[in-house]
């Protein structure tokens, strides 16, 4: 059985997936950051998306990459996790 790692290795030889997969990675950043600051305040996605006045449900499509957080909705989430929002060009 191969792993998801595997598989990511392997597709990642085909050169138009791995565009795609580069052109991806700032959402990718930001999808990892929010779950990961999320849990590490032992919050559900529904506690999250109270404390930001949003749907569960939109929590967790941008969660899951499904959708495009306007920088109005990242702050409120930031809020929500008792943080600020920073955006930097590296």
């Amino acid at each position: 059985m191969t792993s998801v790692r595997e598989h990511l290795e392997a597709s990642l030889n085909d050169p138009a997936f791995r565009e795609e997969w580069e052109a991806q990675e700032v959402e990718r950043e930001v999808i990892g950051s929010i779950v990961e600051a999320r849990l590490a305040a032992g919050l559900s996605q529904k506690e999250l998306a109270e404390r930001c006045g949003m749907r569960a449900s939109n929590l967790c499509r941008l969660e899951n990459g499904n959708g495009n957080p306007s920088v109005a909705t990242l702050a409120k989430i930031a809020r929500g996790l008792g943080k600020r929002l920073r955006i930097s060009f590296v």
